[in-house]
């Protein structure tokens, strides 16, 4: 039978321990987003290939809350020690946390899912080779699904467009595909589910599409014989087509399209001032900036603790009536105390010299070694009993490891 304690235990653990690391992360966040929307609008509101490699930087931000800078730089500490009190000491703040990413993610995905299921049912039609998905609905083009991509066009477009304005519509859509925006949509939407306290994520992601939807105009532009007009033209057809003001597409529509009136006179702006550009610079952009990121994780992961890390400290404990603590210099204890696989070894004259002077009486229990998670939370240490009785001059202690537990086990990996 399970220990059902201990995976009560175990579940609160995780709670504290993903709590702590998330929001440290969501403030991170905070931050970046501030950043990201400023460098938009001065130094890149020009530059649209730019801009949108300015969004990949949130790819760093969840591996954020293991920094050692949160427990080793004094000024960090000062500002973000009261994190910690909160998410160890107030369990119920932990579990409000992770019920809000529940909610968030049954809210966000939720809404994928409903809208693969209507899509799935709609009619497909072949256009060159393509299968298309037909609906009744007055909805601008967009494509669901990430492992089969599904381009979905109202089929008011389909009977009212020709075959070259809908080979560009199309085109539009399967470039989506090629550049891996329907996977940064997914990356985004999970990265709102996880850091859901910061609004922000949730306000800006329209800059985060409209971005994305400039960068996939101009390679469509690029790629094709039409010119900036033609094209242009093609999209400016779409507003004759539908009603202003109407009921918009679940937002789990990946890239739905700009329905507002601001939104497609931005997108025509930027069309009218195409110029044509570097193929191989922009692919070397792409790689820099893939390169940058890299750089970026592996200097996060090189500063930040890992998911489980040995311990080295000892502390001395004593139980005469009631538990306590008698000393956690570990420099101190070190000087009296090793240990290795099987045995602990005590100086014997110094240590009772030393439990002399500390007045403690009773069960002397060393504590020591083990692994830890984070500083002050979670983790485990061996222990064993100090033997009193004995007249060497160096006291061997056996003892036998706990650390080969299925829950320490456990605990190690998450």
């Amino acid at each position: 039978m399970p220990d059902w304690r201990q995976l009560v235990g175990l579940i609160n653990f995780c709670t504290v321990y993903y709590t702590i690391q998330l929001v440290r992360c969501a403030a991170f966040s905070f931050a970046l987003i501030g950043i990201v929307m400023l460098l938009r609008k001065m130094l890149f509101s020009k530059r649209v290939f730019f801009r949108g490699m300015l969004w990949a930087l949130f790819l760093i931000i969840p591996f954020l809350g293991r920094l050692k800078l949160f427990y080793e730089n004094e000024a960090v500490l000062r500002v973000t020690w009261r994190i910690m009190a909160v998410t160890v000491s107030w369990l119920w703040a932990d579990r409000i946390y992770m019920a809000g990413i529940l909610v968030a993610a049954i809210c966000i995905f939720g809404k994928r899912l409903r809208l693969q299921r209507t899509v799935d049912g709609m009619e497909k039609v072949m256009f060159e080779n393509v299968c298309i998905y037909v609906t009744d609905m007055n909805i601008t083009p967009f494509t669901v699904g990430l492992l089969k991509p599904k381009i979905v066009l109202p089929k008011v477009m389909a009977d009212s467009y020709s075959k070259s304005e809908l080979k560009i519509i199309i085109q539009h859509e399967q470039t989506h595909i090629r550049l891996g925006h329907l996977w940064f949509g997914l990356a985004w939407d999970i990265l709102r589910c996880l850091l859901w306290i910061n609004p922000f994520l949730t306000i800006f992601q329209r800059h985060f599409r409209a971005d994305m939807e400039d960068i996939c105009d101009r390679v469509c532009i690029q790629n094709s014989e039409k010119t900036a007009h033609e094209y242009g033209s093609v999209l400016l057809k779409s507003l004759k087509l539908f009603r202003s003001g109407q009921e918009d597409v679940s937002p789990a529509a990946t890239y739905v399209g700009e329905k507002g009136f601001a939104d497609m006179k931005r997108r025509l702006v930027e069309i009218a001032g195409f110029r044509p550009y570097r193929k191989w610079l922009c692919r070397s952009m792409a790689a820099g900036g893939f390169l940058v990121i890299v750089v970026a994780l592996l200097a996060v992961h090189t500063h930040s603790y890992a998911r489980c890390n040995e311990s080295s400290d000892i502390l001395i404990g004593n139980y005469d009536g009631e538990p306590g603590i008698v000393s956690n210099d570990t420099r101190e204890l070190s000087r009296m105390i090793s240990y290795d696989d099987k045995y602990v070894y005590v100086e014997r004259e110094a240590f009772e010299n030393f439990l002399e002077e500390n007045n403690a009486d009773g069960e002397i229990w060393i504590v020591f070694g083990g692994f830890y998670k984070l500083p002050g939370c979670g983790g485990a240490a061996e222990a064993c009993i100090y033997e009193s009785n004995s007249t060497d001059g160096i006291v061997q202690i056996p003892y036998e490891s706990t650390m080969d537990n299925w829950y320490f086990e456990l605990l190690k990996m998450l």
